[in-house]
């Protein structure tokens, strides 16, 4: 498959065409309206950054006035989407780019030093706020490619991330490069899918060296996380940002213990105040009145 090659160029389009997803960033001018769609995208499902998107906007309509709120304010706003030091890199990225008068950096090593951009983010900009002609790869794309250019054992495979960069850059079409990544996107989350793809539907089902020979995979043995009482370590962060919003003056460390644990006991401070130190180091939380075990206090940052 070579790049323009119309096989797969010319029935993505068709397919986008007609079956393409309504989102509501999706054609947007607003550079900062895309850059937080973005933000939010990152490792979270489009179904929940629906429900949040316009929220987080009613709340914060514009870039200057994301970068003049406090960083808690942000937080507090974040609510509900998960990897909440996205929000406080946000808010880094906010502050850094109303300093340049919102001149957004039109290459990728630049974006990649800003706060909270990594590849993906650093081309999804690329694509959406500058119109350039570059490739983006997400996990849905990721999946989609590995399956049809090479065959794939199970479900559960796919082909190295540097592979499928590549892959995705020899096959960008000369024009409407933007809807071609979205095509791509929507193709893997809603067709060629984790599980269960839908072969059927599938736009590049006859070239697709995947198709029928795949087998299911299982749902396998979840990685081992580090955690408590069999709960892993990132519920308890969860729960100490929640218990931290809740309560402005903050919480002494047995106290927050025992709100995000019921038989948490002295014995627990250490594993608690390492929590601590990590959401400190991500700008969640600040540690107050000395850091001596157990005369500690915590509160939002």
């Amino acid at each position: 498959m070579r790049r323009n090659d119309r096989r797969i160029i010319s029935p993505v389009r068709r397919w986008y065409r007609r079956y393409g997803r309504s989102l509501p960033w999706r054609g947007e001018s607003d550079p900062y309206r895309i850059i937080l769609s973005e933000i939010m995208l990152q490792q979270t499902q489009v179904s929940r950054v629906l429900g949040h998107y316009p929220r987080f906007l009613r709340r914060f309509p514009s870039m200057p006035s994301l970068a003049r709120a406090r960083q808690r304010d942000v937080v507090l706003a974040w609510r509900g989407m998960g990897y909440n030091n996205r929000a406080v890199r946000l808010h880094a990225l906010a502050s850094v780019l109303v300093g340049r008068e919102m001149r957004i950096p039109s290459d990728a090593a630049s974006l990649l030093e800003l706060p909270g951009i990594g590849r993906y983010t650093a081309h999804a900009i690329l694509s959406s706020v500058h119109g350039l002609p570059v490739p983006v790869v997400d996990v849905n794309i990721r999946r989609l490619l590995s399956r049809v250019f090479w065959r794939m054992p199970s479900t559960a495979d796919m082909r190295s991330e540097p592979e499928i960069w590549r892959t995705a850059a020899s096959i960008l079409p000369r024009r409407g490069v933007y809807d071609w990544n979205q095509a791509l996107m929507d193709i893997g989350a809603t067709i060629c899918t984790a599980r269960l793809p839908c072969c059927s539907r599938c736009p590049l089902g006859g070239i697709c060296a995947s198709r029928k020979r795949m087998t299911q995979a299982g749902r396998g043995t979840r990685k081992s996380e580090p955690g408590v009482h069999g709960v892993p370590n990132r519920i308890y962060r969860g729960r100490i940002v929640e218990a931290l919003r809740r309560k402005e003056a903050g919480f002494r460390a047995e106290a927050l213990g025992r709100v995000i644990h019921p038989d948490f006991t002295p014995h627990d401070i250490p594993w608690l105040k390492s929590l601590l130190e990590a959401l400190e180091r991500d700008g969640l939380v600040r540690i107050t009145r000395g850091r001596t075990l157990p005369d500690f206090r915590v509160v939002l940052a």
